[in-house]
């Protein structure tokens, strides 16, 4: 995973926390805006949450946060 990933996960993932609390369910879609304009990053984080750790669609935000440490 690049730096510029965990980065963002890690970013994304305290601020859905402080705004919604430790429940706070994610999916990798959170990690980008509703359009495709970093289509490699995109990719990656895919990659990282489905064919490297087979996550379910949704996730807790702690348990990602976690996993991206």
């Amino acid at each position: 995973m690049t730096a510029e990933l965990r980065d963002k996960i890690i970013d994304v993932c305290n601020a859905k926390i402080a705004q919604k609390g430790e429940q706070v369910g994610v999916s990798f879609y959170a990690f980008f805006a509703n359009k495709n304009d970093n289509p490699e990053l995109l990719m990656e984080a895919a990659t990282w949450w489905i064919q490297t750790h087979q996550l379910d669609h949704f996730e807790k935000a702690v348990k990602i946060k976690a996993l991206a440490k």
